[in-house]
């Protein structure tokens, strides 16, 4: 017997007590109870319970089957008397096909099963009829039989997307004690459906609150019946119908510690008996009066003394704090204190108001990033997203965001939203070239509609530039379609890929398909196509882009933590290089240059299109000077890597990795239109800058980024031009990068400026570009870095001996893996593996001694 309590008891209702015709230890062995009840019993409620916050005293119950029962119990009065009950399988008669008819499913819905009677001390008498899926149902009941005016004897419970191991409070129907699964956390909540056992509670309006009522009788009329607990009480209304869900501030005289301002702690704060709280999070605190003039996912600040409570709840229903205090709903209004808390309500969204956002003139929908909050601070979300994302790696699939604790949604600019009365703030931003938007609006119950709209404010896009993220993970593609157009990233590369013994985006690869394509019914501004991020975990991680034919395997090799554990090192990224040029497509050595180990041979072999520079950890840190000091060393060697930007999204908060939050950007050539094909095209010439938020153009000689030009053997000087723009964060200084030193610096205009530099050339170098932005809330960054202009010198080579000695110590590295602790591949492959790596050894070796650099030898390349 399970002495169950969903919640606090309300003050408004008490168990009447009465005294039953059996025991439940009488009833197991019953012979008027089917087999499947008495198996069940074990799970039944027993002693003092609460449901739906109803309090119910369990002790003998009444088993009603062929003989009325009268029950005495001590005079009550009250306006509604509840019941808790429930009912034996009512088998189904089936013709010798197996036919039911009449079909009134297994539920039996509409089934007069018994007579409830309430008896007056005067001796009149109030009967009502109890029918199943009415007023009862069964004790195990098939999915879609719920009852209509009545409700399981467990009301439900919210639950913490961040609870790992939290069972059920009941256990289910194999009588186990299941730990709630990663499916269902997602839905945030826990409906005790899967019990073994049901009771169902019904409230019954008395017509005559005024008589004392003494006795109850229950009439069987067919079916057995179990009336286990019985409760009295006055409410204004249906005790078992809850109001609208709501929303309120708590207020604590005390400050949460940050572990205790976790969802599934604040819960234990506070609780509502005739009701239930949803979920709670602290407040967060946005600028009010300055919004407008406010940036982009400015965070919110956090007061970890108010908490925002969501709740649901009757009328008469009552929070119960922590401290034993207790604060009626219907007196929030008058903001009541109790002890160390005090509770006012939130104005509730219940203003439904269609919001637009179109492109300025042509009024043409434009998808978005939207933000929306009420005055208290509270996240307001479209009706179609979740109030509560989950932040979690691989546990989302939402188009939703967090920058911090900043929550965003993606919208195709048509979005139907639920606001409050007063004002509520929006902010929306749309990539790098229109300037963010913030604004308030003030509702009444006269706004149905906000239309917005916006305008270009920089124009890359129309010279030619496309923009790209060539990194992306677990979105679905029409997600990772609607989350570029919104943040204005024309090329979404979606890799699949393996981690451990989990394939993910492995059913989207189809090896010949661009989303959002004209081919593919699309309007071609805004593509999404699946590739592969093929890895090791030692060796490295390679990006193979576009490429048409079957998927190029294995995904990973070489066990643990990127392939299953016992999985051989049977293949090199240059040979999965290699395979991706083969079949057409753009091989990106992805968040360069980590790992930091093969992808020197696969870059000394040149089969490498180029280098991805990616979203660190703190999306506030701009471009790492760690992974531009690596590129540099190969571009100091005459290797021209452009580069390219990836975020490696992989969740709605993870390392604040919006898609295109780092960005490339790619001049398509003036003839050509844009498409997949001629993205990639562009990217291998070279014509490319990343960024955060600044925009460039940039020539050397006229000639743009990836270019090389040749001069005569006494050098000379090159004109330098370049052009840049944000609209996203404030630019401090441009920088002009010569063979990894910075050779000339100037102070920026924020928004936007222009320049020209004469520049010496002597030997052969590369000239890029690199353009430093601040927030005035953060530090200065590297906010965006061009690819870089090969200049040569006739008579001089690229070759710098100390960077060349790291690769080649790479390259050492490499072989020295595969040849030691790395899971040993057939003896076959092995050597064809290190085949490869030894050429790539002597390729770049003999390099360095025809330019006479001598250099120590490892084990097993010293000269033969």
């Amino acid at each position: 017997m399970t002495a169950y309590r969903d919640g606090p008891a309300s003050s408004k209702f008490r168990p009447v007590r009465f005294e039953g015709n059996v025991s439940f230890a009488e009833l197991a062995e019953h012979p008027d109870i089917s087999a499947d009840l008495a198996k069940a019993l074990p799970f039944a409620h027993s002693g003092s319970c609460v449901a739906w916050g109803i309090p119910f005293e369990i002790g003998r119950p009444v088993l009603l089957r062929d003989q009325p029962v009268t029950v005495t119990i001590s005079q009550t009065t009250a306006q509604w008397f509840v019941f808790f009950h429930t009912s034996d399988i009512r088998s189904l008669a089936a013709n010798a096909n197996g036919f039911i008819s009449p079909m009134r499913g297994i539920g039996q819905l509409g089934e007069h099963a018994a007579d409830y009677v309430l008896i007056y001390e005067d001796g009149s008498e109030q009967r009502t009829a109890i029918r199943r899926r009415y007023q009862v149902g069964s004790f195990q009941f098939r999915w879609g039989d719920k009852c209509l005016q009545s409700v399981t004897a467990k009301k439900p419970r919210p639950l913490s997307l961040n609870t790992r191991e939290q069972t059920r409070l009941i256990n289910d129907a194999t009588f186990q004690n299941p730990t709630v699964q990663w499916g269902e956390r997602q839905t945030q909540l826990v409906f005790e459906d899967p019990t073994p056992y049901h009771n169902f509670v019904w409230a019954f309006r008395n017509p005559h609150a005024d008589k004392p009522v003494k006795a109850i009788r229950f009439e069987p009329v067919c079916g057995t019946l179990l009336i286990s607990g019985v409760a009295a009480g006055n409410a204004r209304s249906m005790p078992l119908r809850w109001e609208k869900r709501k929303k309120a501030l708590l207020r604590m005289s005390s400050k949460l510690s940050h572990e205790s301002a976790r969802q599934h702690s604040l819960l234990e704060h506070i609780q509502l008996d005739l009701g239930q709280v949803i979920s709670m999070a602290p407040r967060l605190v946005y600028p009010a009066h300055d919004w407008e003039q406010t940036r982009q996912n400015l965070e919110p600040g956090t007061t970890f003394n108010e908490v925002i409570v969501e709740y649901a709840a009757h009328e008469d229903a009552a929070f119960h704090m922590k401290d034993g205090s207790r604060i009626p709903v219907q007196d929030l209004e008058e903001c009541p204190i109790q002890g160390e808390f005090s509770l006012e309500p939130i104005a509730p969204a219940d203003q439904r108001v269609i919001l637009r956002v179109v492109e300025a003139g042509t009024k043409k929908l434009l998808p978005v990033k939207l933000h929306v909050h009420g005055s208290i601070g509270e996240y307001l979300a479209p009706l179609d997203r979740m109030r509560n994302p989950n932040p979690e790696w691989f546990e989302n699939y939402s188009p939703d965001f967090f920058h911090g604790n900043h929550l965003s949604t993606y919208i195709s600019g048509l979005s139907t939203i639920d606001l409050p009365l007063g004002q509520v703030f929006l902010e929306i931003t749309k990539g790098f070239e229109i300037k963010p938007i913030r604004r308030r609006f003030e509702i009444t119950r006269e706004t149905e509609e906000i239309t917005l709209e916006i305008e270009k404010a920089l124009h890359w896009r129309e010279n030619g530039w496309v923009t790209a993220d060539t990194h992306v993970h677990f979105l679905s593609p029409s997600t990772a379609m609607l989350e570029g157009a919104a943040e204005g990233v024309n090329v979404i590369n979606l890799l699949a890929s393996q981690w451990g013994e989990l394939m993910t985006n492995v059913g989207d690869f189809d090896g010949r398909s661009t989303f959002g394509s004209k081919a593919a019914g699309g309007d071609g501004e805004f593509l999404v196509r699946v590739g592969t991020e093929n890895r090791q975990h030692v060796l490295g991680h390679i990006s193979l882009l576009g490429y048409s034919g079957s998927m190029i395997l294995p995904l990973c090799s070489g066990g643990p933590d990127e392939s299953a554990i016992g999985d051989s090192v049977d293949v090199l990224l240059t040979e999965w290089a290699r395979q991706c040029r083969q079949q057409g497509g753009l091989v990106v050595l992805p968040h360069f240059p980590d790992p930091r180990l093969e992808n020197a041979a696969t870059i000394v072999l040149q089969e490498a299109d180029a280098i991805e520079l990616y979203l660190e950890k703190d999306p506030y840190r701009g471009i790492d000077p760690y992974s531009l000091s690596d590129w540099y060393r190969y571009l100091n060697n005459g290797y021209l890597l452009p580069a390219v930007a990836g975020t490696d999204k992989q969740a709605a908060r993870y390392a604040g990795r919006a898609v295109g939050a780092i960005r490339t950007y790619v001049k398509i050539p003036d003839h050509q239109e844009f498409s997949y094909e001629t993205w990639m095209d562009a990217v291998r010439t070279g014509h490319t800058f990343v960024t955060y938020g600044p925009l460039m153009d940039f020539t050397v000689e006229g000639k743009p980024m990836g270019s090389r030009i040749s001069m005569s053997s006494s050098g000379g000087t090159v004109d330098v031009s370049w052009r840049v723009a944000s609209v996203i964060v404030p630019m401090t200084t441009i920088q002009l990068v010569v063979n990894g030193e910075i050779r000339k610096t100037r102070t920026l205009r924020p928004d936007q400026d222009a320049g020209t530099w004469s520049v010496r050339i002597s030997k052969s170098s590369w000239v890029a570009l690199l353009v430093r932005a601040k927030y005035e809330d953060k530090p200065e960054i590297i906010a965006a870095h061009s690819s870089p202009v090969m200049i040569h010198v006739e008579g001089s080579e690229f070759f710098a001996a100390a960077d060349a000695l790291t690769i080649l110590e790479q390259i050492e590295g490499a072989m020295a893996y595969i040849d030691t602790i790395g899971t040993r591949a057939e003896t076959k492959r092995h050597k064809e593996m290190r085949l490869v790596l030894e050429s790539a050894y002597r390729r770049l070796h003999n390099r360095m001694h025809n330019m006479g650099f001598d250099h120590a030898h490892s084990i097993g390349t010293h000269h033969d």
